[in-house]
């Protein structure tokens, strides 16, 4: 079993690979990012696991859970603490056998028939939405707020919610159930992260009491 709880966790940071991808996630966890995941849909395996050997390395030292997006096979490479699937990718089942049990798994999901069968497989949280449409979900609508009603109220795992996480919408987003929050463009495109990463943390800190 993994030691990293994802119930504790509060604020998950998704990024690719970028020129400025290390001193990025650093800024980010600084600020108060406590779950990072490289997430890269373009690039070769090479550059991808390069990243993904210095990412875990950063998250170690921060005691931040470290996720690599689809790749089952670079997950285990590197020794990374989880893997996230999305719909498309190979079941969860069979990324348990390959893992063990000591790796996290995460599991899209973007409606409810998905969320209901996530809740059969062996998964450690799940990720609903995105609430609103994103560059980063080209061609996907969004999934409103509706959704994640019913995916916080269903759910007996963790679900983060994706989607136009800013903080000027986190109170909305806890109105409609959330406690956990996966973020992309406000922290890894802001010209300070840092800043970014602490301003969503504050507002997501007030909104839900953490202590």
């Amino acid at each position: 079993m993994s030691s990293f709880s994802m119930a504790e966790r509060r604020l998950y940071l998704c990024i690719g690979l970028r020129p400025d991808l290390e001193d990025t996630v650093r800024a980010a966890v600084a600020g108060g990012v406590d779950v990072v995941q490289l997430r890269e849909k373009v690039a070769e395996a090479a550059p991808i696991m390069r990243a993904a050997e210095r990412l875990k390395e950063i998250c170690a030292r921060a005691g931040v859970p470290f996720f690599v997006n689809d790749r089952v096979d670079l997950a285990y490479a590197v020794g990374a603490d989880g893997v996230h699937l999305g719909q498309g990718d190979i079941p969860p089942a069979t990324a348990r056998e390959m893992l063990g049990d000591d790796v996290l798994i995460g599991r899209s999901t973007h409606a409810p028939q998905e969320l209901l069968a996530a809740l059969s497989e062996p998964v450690d949280y799940l990720s609903a939405g995105p609430v609103e449409a994103t560059p980063t979900k080209p061609g996907r609508q969004g999934t409103g707020l509706d959704y994640l009603r019913f995916a916080t109220a269903r759910s007996t795992l963790p679900v983060f919610v994706t989607g136009g996480v800013t903080p000027d919408r986190v109170a909305l987003l806890v109105d409609a159930g959330a406690s956990h929050f996966v973020v992309v463009r406000y922290v890894a495109d802001a010209p300070d992260p840092e800043k970014a990463a602490r301003a969503l943390r504050t507002a997501i800190d007030r909104e839900i009491r953490v202590p």
